[in-house]
């Protein structure tokens, strides 16, 4: 997978890392709203998808990821079965 588009996301101007990994609600809202205009959102969901367990990416928690990656499933599951 071509990561190019990691150096241009609107996250790649915010020299502390951590509003991504932040277990504050305002900090996660402040990361979703920064994700919310970055464009290359779709990219980073799907790399997020298949390589991040942790942190805030393309607006969307591990929870949130973990909800994407289980209805894909169940989508497959009923278009293969």
């Amino acid at each position: 997978m071509d990561l190019h588009w990691k150096e241009l996301g609107a996250c790649v101007p915010w020299k502390d890392p951590s509003i991504w990994y932040s277990d504050s609600p305002t900090d996660q809202d402040v990361a979703r709203s920064i994700c919310a205009e970055c464009p290359v959102k779709a990219e980073c969901l799907e790399y997020a998808l298949d390589h991040e367990n942790y942190g805030m990416w393309a607006g969307t928690s591990e929870r949130g990821r973990r909800r994407i990656r289980s209805q894909r499933r169940r989508q497959l599951a009923v278009s293969t079965g």
